[in-house]
């Protein structure tokens, strides 16, 4: 087993709660490090896991867990964690996951889960739609797919997410989130492999020759799995196409430094905006044409 046989790995830094007073890791702490790996893997996959499980009618129970020790990690080692379906059964997956120091293979560990419903705990076969997404990913395929259109088309998945986002969370005013520049914009909504919505924003006029890029919002549960950044540049790229010559959008400080990953860069002074400190970002025109 190698780093490369995973397509993401977790970085998990060793703390001294999880050590002996050796300072070498307990060892029940590898099947935690696993499981901090398969929460990942279901971010990975666009996968909401309650909402998605809830849709597939049944949940994963862990049926049998085995480790294999191959060399201790200590206090303060930065480890990185592989996990892979290595296999489906009928009403079973095996999960694989390897624990590295840099490239050495501390640890194996197997995970067998059986699929079953949530209330009886009765076995059920693996529904077909899961076992999509798995061989999709395994193989190195896309998990997502991303729609654009109008309000009438993309509206009802949009407005959901936001008012998660914004209003459930942040606590905006709904009058203010859903206003006039909706049923004018042009909206991109990504969708996982069961058909739900994950991440959304839109796209405006902001004057002649510039578009402003808004409401960009992504499900709780599966941020950081770059959906996001799929959704910007979805926007930045048809922007692009109808001849905008820059973009602009009102980031949230707390999102300043991902706007910055994709080239976009603050102006002027920060700001309220329904109570949430902003500023201002642009990229110009030359600078989506590299991006893209």
């Amino acid at each position: 087993m190698q780093r490369q046989d995973f397509r993401t790995l977790q970085r998990i830094e060793v703390r001294w709660s999880e050590v002996d007073a050796q300072k070498i890791v307990f060892n029940a702490h590898y099947l935690m490090y696993a499981d901090v790996a398969v929460t990942d893997y279901w971010r990975q996959l666009g996968l909401p896991y309650e909402s998605s499980f809830a849709a597939l009618g049944g949940e994963l129970f862990v049926k049998k867990a085995t480790t294999t020790y191959h060399a201790s990690a200590t206090l303060g080692d930065v480890l990185h964690v592989g996990i892979r379906c290595a296999r489906q059964g009928n009403t079973s997956l095996l999960f694989e996951a390897g624990i590295f120091r840099g490239m050495e293979l501390l640890n194996t560990v197997e995970l067998v889960y059986v699929f079953a419903d949530a209330t009886t705990r009765q076995p059920l076969p693996v529904p077909q739609q899961l076992r999509d997404v798995l061989t999709a990913y395994e193989a190195g395929r896309s998990v997502v797919r991303v729609a654009s259109g109008s309000w009438n088309d993309l509206g009802r998945d949009a407005e959901r997410l936001r008012l998660a986002v914004f209003v459930h969370e942040q606590g905006v005013p709904r009058e203010i989130e859903i206003d006039e520049f909706d049923p004018v914009a042009r909206h991109a909504v990504v969708y996982n492999g069961l058909g739900q919505p994950i991440a959304t924003g839109r796209l405006v006029s902001d004057s002649p020759g510039a578009g402003r890029i808004g409401r960009m919002a992504v499900d709780r549960s599966v941020r950081g799995g770059r959906w996001g950044r799929i959704v910007l540049d979805s926007l930045v790229e048809a922007s692009r196409q109808r001849g905008d010559r820059e973009v602009v959008l009102h980031a949230q400080r707390h999102a300043e430094s991902f706007y910055l990953r994709a080239g976009f860069t603050p102006e002027g002074e920060p700001y309220e905006e329904a109570g949430i400190p902003h500023i201002t970002m642009k990229i110009g025109r030359a600078s989506c044409r590299e991006r893209v």
